[in-house]
């Protein structure tokens, strides 16, 4: 996956990601493309994480994979358990 991703492509991947919890994106309409990504508990009450990615990081495969891991490596450092995940090729 070397061509950029479209933004939908982007949330669909960031979005399984984070399994089994939900994972919430959104953008502000007069911002800057930054994407605000929130992964929600099971009862959807609770964020378990946050970050914000920038269009040049959500639009790059290589760059959304590696923010991915290191999203994932710290909630699992916060003791919550994700899905085995791995980038789409």
């Amino acid at each position: 996956m070397n061509s950029p991703l479209r933004f939908n492509d982007a949330l669909l991947i960031t979005d399984r990601a984070f399994k089994p919890f939900q994972c919430v994106a959104w953008t502000l309409l007069e911002g800057n493309g930054e994407l605000s990504i929130t992964v929600l508990d099971g009862s959807e009450s609770r964020a378990v994480g946050h970050c914000k990615l920038s269009s040049s990081v959500y639009s790059d495969p290589v760059k959304l994979g590696e923010s991915l891991k290191q999203a994932r490596a710290d909630l699992s450092r916060q003791g919550v358990t994700l899905a085995p995940w791995q980038m789409p090729a």
